[in-house]
């Protein structure tokens, strides 16, 4: 790592491998917690082990990676010939990734700026990415924050899932929850939002939902440049659909990633889970 600013972000980024390489960005792992087992996002566990588990109704759930694993990262880092980071992170309001990194910044052997990017999945990955092409760019410290958290600003995801229960359990619906009594009558459009998951539409079907995906996120893209990501769980077949669908109807589209989500995300949307991030360039 000779780059003078360096990009961290975690495991629930789920950028492709190659990118991760391309732009020297560092992915700190999250853990999932399956039965009495703690087990590394990307590593040790996939998000096909946990979509079957959750079929089984086992006993799932997350951890945050610790201050120690951020430490440690930092100073690898910095030993490696940077001379200041920047970490990206997902929403806080989803997980302690934020606060640990906070920690481990303060005692970093160089500067560290933690952002709280508000992001989840892919809509991370984009925040990390334009952080690394700003920093490439020979950007300082603060500008490869800025190109984070403006990418942050512009970008938009939006999912739909078979059934709240995944997200009830992890209590992470946020102003979904006035859905649950009427829950089976309707398949939820969920969205970010101020970093939480909050409810977009109510429609009656599945296939009338994902239509209605297709169509939000073929207006949120517009005319411009603009990147996508669909992600899915155990759902290959709607997720290429869907992204066959919006090659040809976005006209502006520069990059578009497929791709299932990890471990963490998976464990509390649950299989059926398709999602769309839509970020201008």
């Amino acid at each position: 790592m000779s780059r003078h600013v360096a990009i961290v972000t975690d495991s629930t980024a789920y950028l492709p491998r190659a990118a991760l390489q391309r732009h020297a960005i560092t992915a700190v792992p999250l853990t999932v917690v399956l039965g009495d087992e703690a087990l590394e996002e990307g590593t040790e566990i996939s998000a096909r082990s946990v979509a079957q588990a959750l079929q089984k109704r086992r006993y799932v759930t997350t951890s945050r990676p610790s201050p120690e694993a951020f430490a440690a990262t930092y100073r690898e880092i910095a030993e490696a010939g940077a001379q200041s980071i920047v970490s990206l992170h997902l929403s806080s309001e989803f997980s302690g990734t934020y606060d640990a990194a906070v920690l481990a910044a303060a005692e970093a052997p160089v500067p560290v700026r933690v952002v709280d990017t508000g992001m989840v999945a892919m809509a991370l990955g984009f925040c990390a990415l334009a952080a690394a092409e700003a920093a490439e760019s020979g950007g300082s410290l603060d500008e490869a924050v800025a190109a984070a958290e403006k990418r942050a600003e512009q970008t938009s995801a939006y999912f739909y899932v078979d059934t709240l229960d995944y997200l009830r359990r992890g209590g992470r619906i946020g102003a979904a929850q006035a859905l649950l009594g009427s829950a089976l009558a309707v398949k939820p459009l969920l969205q970010l939002a101020e970093g939480r998951i909050d409810l977009l539409e109510k429609v009656r079907t599945a296939s009338k939902a994902i239509a209605r995906l297709e169509e939000i996120a073929v207006e949120r893209a517009g005319e411009g440049q603009v990147d996508i990501a669909v992600h899915h769980l155990a759902a290959p077949d709607r997720s290429d659909a869907l992204a066959d669908r919006l090659r040809e109807r976005v006209p502006g589209l520069a990059e578009l990633h497929v791709s299932e989500v990890g471990a963490v995300i998976g464990a509390h949307t649950g299989p059926g889970l398709l999602g769309v991030v839509v970020s201008p360039r």
